[in-house]
């Protein structure tokens, strides 16, 4: 536990435009971004364990800063694992916010059926059929003429 707030007090605060400014170990982050200390700990997580108290049991630490080598624990809000990736800029996350479908409808009960995990817009799907029936009808016709 001394260890842990040694290091914080080495942390260094930077201005990210952030109400309060991120705070950085001086360990260097992973390819992942988190800043891991020693036996693996991550170290957002034993700065705030050891300055708030522990987090809750089956809930994960959220940046709410976005940046994941952050340790002020101002910036760290306990939340579920689905609340967490969902407030995410995973391709999964960005996906579910979306209100309206490429084409600007919107994704209702009644214009949404999901297909392999995926919504998918009835409209757009009548619109592709009008197509192909039409595209087919016109290819029949021209054969039919020559």
């Amino acid at each position: 536990m001394k260890h842990i707030l040694e290091n914080w007090r080495e942390a260094v605060p930077f201005d990210d435009g952030y109400d309060t400014p991120c705070m950085y170990l001086l360990n260097l982050p992973t390819k992942s971004g988190y800043v891991h200390m020693s036996r693996g700990r991550l170290a957002h997580r034993a700065v705030y364990e050891a300055l708030v108290g522990p987090i809750p049991k089956g809930l994960s630490l959220d940046h709410l800063c976005r940046n994941r080598a952050c340790v002020n624990p101002e910036h760290l809000e306990p939340v579920s694992l689905v609340e967490n990736v969902m407030r995410g800029v995973s391709p999964h996350a960005v996906n579910a916010r979306k209100t309206h479908c490429a084409h600007g409808h919107a994704f209702t009960a009644e214009n949404t059926y999901m297909v392999r995990g995926e919504r998918v817009c009835r409209a757009c799907g009548r619109e592709r059929s009008r197509t192909y029936i039409a595209r087919k009808r016109a290819t029949a016709r021209a054969s039919q003429g020559a």
